[in-house]
């Protein structure tokens, strides 16, 4: 490799390759980057759109060829809702509709580089979806473990894509112990939940905001969590935008999550540092419906770290901003809407920050769960 690359326990601080078939450290910490050099804007190349653009920027060997379906550049709307100037960052346009798409280019890339020829995936959907279309791009074959409650559209969505759909009866938690022991048995697990590189493809969106904003960041940023890989990657991405000195503050980050499903708000307001799990009830949030997240200690973190909040929204408030949006042309899946219905919560916050940008993503298309008004 053109540059060494290692992955580092969170806790015990142990050493991995970057190929290391383990997910997770045996001592029960996650991995992260070790030894990232301090970002360079000067990086960033200028005669390229999308998430390459900020190749430099991103753990990876420069001999590994990107896999790209043409992630990144999404648009940045201004909307008046309800009587507040916010802006959608409409991530519902990547290339199989989910902002995904910028993880799993970076992972799939790195799993190419890496020579991994096989790969299993637990998904109740988009990252499935995600995977599954970067993987056949990169000519790598493909399985994804599914909750047999997972959307039709979706699943199609994965098929067509040539990935090998197993659906997995039970709890949600029940496909990520299927797609362990495939695991077991030859496959590397690429998780989007788990591997880092991953995250730092999500990382991006933090790097694409700045520049669409004049370089300066926003003022909150409103987001739906579920395992939380999006939330962390703009936290990540933020981090080292103010360590390198391009921005004079963190943006504040507030969570929005599925009061049918939520771990993370639980903990928020008992002030704990761990996140129990729940039992999910059902949702038509459904990519919320994560009841254990595993970065869900970091998230707290990152949250409380930026003066944020979490907030969870009812499935009538889900229902009936899911229709508000698509009556003003915004037709997101469920799981989007909840960030927006969280809007209604975090008005005296919000207020606070007038008049400079709150952002909202909308994060996956509405075409992935077609459920008719």
């Amino acid at each position: 490799m053109g540059r060494t690359l290692a992955f580092v326990c969170t806790h015990c601080h142990t050493a991995y390759p970057p190929d290391t078939r383990e997910w997770r450290c045996p001592c029960g910490g996650l991995f992260d980057f070790a030894d990232r050099p301090p970002l360079d804007p000067a990086g960033i190349e200028a005669g390229r759109r999308g998430v390459w653009r900020y190749r430099a920027l991103l753990p990876l060997d420069p001999a590994w060829e990107a896999v790209t379906l043409g992630e990144g550049d999404t648009p940045l709307l201004r909307v008046d809702w309800e009587g507040r100037s916010i802006y959608f960052k409409l991530e519902s346009l990547e290339p199989t509709g989910s902002f995904k798409d910028r993880g799993s280019a970076v992972l799939v890339t790195a799993l190419r580089g890496l020579g991994i020829r096989r790969v299993v995936e637990d998904s109740s959907g988009n990252a499935g979806a995600s995977l599954a279309a970067y993987t056949a791009r990169a000519g790598i074959a493909c399985e994804i473990c599914v909750p047999d409650t997972a959307a039709g559209p979706k699943l199609a969505q994965m098929a067509v894509y040539g990935a090998e759909v197993i659906q997995i009866k039970g709890k949600r938690e029940y496909a990520a112990l299927a797609a362990w022991a495939a695991a077991a048995h030859g496959a590397f697990y690429a998780s989007h939940v788990y591997n880092p590189f991953f995250l730092a493809g999500t990382e991006t969106l933090a790097y694409e905001l700045w520049e669409q904003l004049g370089r300066r960041a926003p003022a909150a940023l409103v987001l739906p969590v579920g395992n939380g890989t999006l939330f962390l990657g703009l936290y990540n991405g933020f981090c080292r935008l103010r360590q390198a000195g391009l921005i004079a503050h963190l943006p504040h980050l507030f969570a929005a999550q599925a009061a049918a499903c939520p771990p993370i708000y639980e903990a928020f307001c008992s002030g704990v540092e761990t996140v129990r799990p729940v039992a999910p009830t059902p949702t038509l949030a459904c990519g919320l419906a994560i009841g254990q997240p595993v970065r869900g200690g970091q998230v707290l973190k990152a949250v409380r770290a930026t003066a944020g909040r979490v907030v969870s929204v009812t499935e009538e408030e889900i229902q009936q901003t899911h229709s508000r949006l698509a009556r003003q042309g915004f037709h997101v899946e469920e799981t989007s809407a909840v960030a927006v219905a969280a809007l209604d919560q975090l008005q005296g916050e919000l207020a606070r920050f007038d008049p400079e940008p709150v952002v909202v993503p909308l994060t996956g298309h509405g075409l992935k769960t077609c459920r008719p008004e």
